[in-house]
């Protein structure tokens, strides 16, 4: 057994997956972050053309529940009708969520095109990542570049979203952040049909009566009552917190573990969870980081307009040093992840965001010179790659092919309801005026979760040469 693995390490060194491959999967998986952000900065418009009500905020948060939700649904639909079927059949949701936003009358209708847009973004990346792994498999290749390309296009253009939002609202209203996604679709459409023919494109064969039992659905309608209410609650802390919500959370919670134990083909493996701890301790520090994260996304663009008077365009540029660095250091955490694993990679990101909150928490934004402000967005693009290298890289040597689509898409999941848990924090820390001193307290917030996440990965007992031989 010892020999086969190292053989199997051996070549996997000396083949990569190639860029026509890696890159096609990846293209459509950018709708999603920009999706995310570019929202930070619409936000503005749309809140003057539908009215400042509480539904603005659900054009956000739809989004993300939705994606939280279908993230897990589309990785288990990837490994049962084929993740290409399932990469493409997400594309066309996509669009249609796309043409709805275009067209919508009312706020209600711009929310119903996000939770559509939501539902086909989640889509592409946890089948992105079983074709890459799928491809790996057959051809013993190392799947660490492609990993790589992927979490540029899906992770590192989360910082490019406020910029390019900027551009587009500036020169053509909110409404562009919505026509932008029909070319990117149809793009990413052909390059996965011509491209990606990396396995079977319609999965394995099953009846409706086998697919539904295969599915769980009773699982994944439990799970969406679990996820739903924690961030509908969380939501309301900021206004009229409804604590009825917190019983409706423990039936669910205490329903959808005991269903998931019992079930024959369970939508999430509470049993593999729980004996995984290196995967459980990656999705828990996942949602530690990216209730961070969104605090940078959603807060600094915002506070720039409002605070510092800025146009859409002028805050798009001005967070454009935390693409540009994001970008680059996921490839050096790359390699970083290939050299010294998991640990160190970790370590600087975590250690990264920790002085990001620091600067947030010290700065004297609103008379600061501009070029202070791009330093600090500079401090605060490194995390970002590190992070997310780290993290994706772990769930990836941790989980086997046929797992590896769902753990990915409860990797999104707990993204997202970080999300969520960042408009709380920001809704919290910035009161009823956006100022420095909400800023300076966002940033006292991003400083401690770097420092438990630090201390965390210092200590983990999760993150040995094992794994970091296998992710190889």
């Amino acid at each position: 057994m010892s020999v086969l693995v190292k053989d199997s390490a051996g070549a996997r060194q000396s083949r990569r997956i190639p860029i026509r491959v890696s890159g096609s999967v990846a293209a459509g998986s950018i709708l999603q972050p920009l999706n995310s952000s570019m929202i930070a900065i619409a936000i503005v418009g749309i809140a003057a053309q539908f009215g400042s009500s509480s539904g603005i905020a659900w054009v956000i948060s739809g989004l993300y529940i939705a994606t939280a939700v279908a993230a897990p649904m589309a990785g288990r639909l990837g490994t049962l009708l084929g993740a290409r079927r399932v990469y493409l059949g997400g594309l066309a949701i996509v669009s249609l969520g796309s043409i709805v936003g275009i067209l919508a009358p009312t706020v209600g209708w711009l929310i119903f095109a996000r939770v559509l847009i939501g539902i086909g973004t989640a889509t592409q990346y946890p089948n992105a990542m079983t074709m890459i792994r799928g491809y790996a498999e057959r051809h013993r290749a190392q799947p660490r570049s492609a990993i790589t390309t992927l979490t540029v296009c899906s992770q590192a253009t989360v910082s490019l979203g406020p910029t390019l939002g900027g551009l587009l609202v500036g020169a053509f209203g909110w409404h562009s952040i919505m026509w932008i996604n029909l070319p990117v679709a149809a793009l990413s459409a052909i390059l996965v049909t011509r491209f990606a023919r990396v396995g079977p494109a319609r999965g394995t064969p099953v009846g409706h009566r086998q697919l539904l039992r295969k599915l769980d659905v009773v699982g994944a309608l439990l799970l969406l009552v679990l996820i739903s209410s924690t961030m509908l609650f969380l939501l309301s802390l900021t206004n009229d917190p409804t604590w009825w919500l917190i019983p409706l959370w423990m039936i669910a919670l205490a329903a959808f573990v005991r269903r998931e134990r019992r079930a024959e083909e369970p939508f999430i493996d509470v049993r593999a969870l729980t004996r995984n701890r290196a995967l459980s301790a990656t999705l828990a520090r996942t949602l530690l980081t990216y209730s961070a994260f969104y605090c940078v996304y959603f807060g600094v663009p915002q506070w720039l307009q409002y605070s510092r008077g800025m146009s859409a365009t002028q805050a798009g540029l001005t967070m454009l040093p935390v693409a540009a660095v994001g970008a680059l250091t996921t490839l050096i955490a790359s390699r970083t992840y290939a050299r010294h694993g998991a640990r160190r990679t970790l370590a600087v990101g975590t250690g990264a965001l920790l002085v990001g909150g620091l600067l947030l928490a010290s700065v004297e934004s609103s008379t600061a010179p501009i070029l202070v402000l791009l330093m600090v967005a500079v401090v605060l693009g490194i995390p970002n790659g590190f992070n997310n290298i780290g993290n994706q890289n772990l769930v990836s040597s941790v989980t086997s092919l046929e797992e590896v689509g769902t753990a990915i898409g409860m990797y999104r999941t707990v993204q997202y309801i970080g999300a969520n848990f960042a408009a709380v924090v920001l809704a919290t820390t910035s009161g009823h005026v956006i100022g420095d001193d909400g800023l300076h307290r966002t940033g006292w917030f991003i400083a401690v979760v770097g420092t438990v996440l630090l201390v965390g990965v210092l200590i983990s007992r999760n993150m040995g040469d094992r794994r970091r031989a296998h992710a190889r």
